[in-house]
């Protein structure tokens, strides 16, 4: 007689806890959706979750596949892991129209053209298929001439080889007369601050102008905070500039954390427009409970070229949640536990930092805590690796993943997100809103 109800062997986290079994469609985005592809975390290196994410790709439906690479690009904002996850669709049993579509989603830089095709041919050169051309195709027409100069790079492929591989047709004339520039490497230089210093120009002078005519966008203000404190650009023109584009700005809280470890002196300053960067984003009333991982794994650094930490990730989360949410109370835990007075901004991140040791990982204890108190929601914010199990919230419960380990314990009863960027946010608050009877 045949068998059923066989019982699974345990897995287990990295730090001993027992973890959930999950689908393969849970597995890949859980490895995902924080994931900056070929960049060491703390318990595992790059090249090992790139090659589980590959192994993954193959075990669920190209159509959740395909969503997913859309959902990362869009969404969670995250540039080269939807490349590969388009390139593994690319590279499977897919028919019909979906890898094109999929790419041309996916690539909403120019320079992605060349890096897809860099992470397409990473295991040996071969050719491309009708589908991937025709994927190509459509995001080369997506681009201007502005885009393509400034990231027409001479790298070992070239925008120009893109184009003569994908055999794209122009939408227009003005665009035909585009690709020809490209092709013939005659294209205007952009005013951009990267052409103009790797130029030779006065760094004071050339963001004073482009600050001036409002050439710099946001995210390229908030990366060059500390190299226009160097040059001794004005400071109150950067200070109007930082304000006035925080307004219509979508750069998420580490972006302003990050600007503020570079210039701390200006944190004040940076501070204040990370929270009017914020103050558009529809709130979400109740009692909210916040607990945030402090545990030494959490100390490991985003990317190899980053001086942000997976904890700074998880406090721009903290503070993007409590900024939201009317009413919290927010927790530090470690091997210990900890309640921080419930700040706002740069101050909730330094509260969170020195509120506990940075050492083991008792998310069981911190959760059974936390069970304890009246809560509408208890949002948890981790790697998932604990030393001990791990119980369901009393209540609505959503452990937010900050990181690319294989297992973990936050799913059952748990409402599971994974990632940082504020379409974590927008999850609760649509979730809830669909629960609404």
């Amino acid at each position: 007689m045949a068998k059923i109800n066989i019982k699974r062997d345990p897995i287990y986290t990295q730090e001993g806890a027992i973890a959930k079994h999950i689908n393969p469609s849970q597995q890949l985005r859980r490895s995902v959706m924080a994931c900056m592809l070929w960049e060491n975390e703390f318990y595992e290196d790059g090249q090992s979750i790139t090659s589980r994410i590959s192994d993954a790709c193959q075990k669920v439906k190209p159509e959740e596949l395909a969503a997913l690479a859309i959902e990362a690009r869009t969404h969670f904002k995250l540039r080269h892991v939807p490349l590969l996850l388009a390139r593994e669709l690319a590279r499977g049993k897919t028919r019909g129209t979906l890898v094109g579509k999929t790419i041309a989603s996916v690539i909403q830089r120019a320079d992605e053209l060349t890096e897809f095709l860099a992470i397409y041919w990473k295991d040996g050169r071969c050719p491309l298929s009708a589908q991937v051309k025709r994927g190509l195709q459509n995001a080369f027409r997506k681009f201007n001439g502005y885009q393509l100069a400034k990231y027409n790079r001479d790298g070992k492929i070239k925008l120009r080889d893109v184009l003569f591989l994908c055999h794209a047709k122009p939408k227009n004339e003005e665009q035909a007369q585009i690709w020809k520039q490209l092709i013939a490497g005659t294209l205007t230089a952009p005013d951009t601050w990267e052409v103009a210093l790797s130029g030779g120009a006065d760094k004071k002078i050339t963001f004073e102008r482009l600050l001036s005519e409002k050439k710099l966008g946001y995210l390229a203000l908030l990366r060059n905070l500390r190299n226009m404190r160097n040059a001794g650009v004005g400071e109150s023109l950067i200070f109007a500039s930082l304000h006035e584009g925080a307004k219509n700005s979508k750069a998420l809280p580490f972006r302003f954390i990050a600007a503020a470890r570079a210039v701390p002196q200006w944190e004040p300053e940076i501070d204040k427009a990370m929270l009017q960067a914020m103050n558009g984003i529809e709130r979400i009333s109740g009692k909210t409970v916040i607990l945030v991982d402090n545990s030494g794994s959490m100390d490991a650094s985003l990317s190899a070229k980053s001086d942000l930490m997976r904890r700074d990730a998880a406090y721009a989360v903290a503070i993007l949640t409590a900024g939201v949410c009317e009413k919290t109370r927010v927790f530090a835990f470690s091997d210990s536990l900890a309640e921080v007075p419930p700040r706002q901004g740069m101050a909730l991140a330094d509260a969170l930092k020195n509120a506990t040791e940075h050492s083991s990982t008792y998310l069981g204890e911190a959760v059974h805590a936390m069970n304890k108190i009246e809560y509408d929601r208890l949002v948890v914010i981790t790697d998932e690796q604990s030393h001990d199990r791990v119980p369901d919230p009393v209540g609505r419960g959503y452990m937010i993943n900050v990181a690319s380990n294989k297992n973990g314990v936050g799913y059952g009863k748990w409402i599971h997100i994974d990632g940082f960027s504020e379409a974590v946010i927008d999850y609760i608050r649509e979730f809830e809103k669909a629960c609404q009877p």
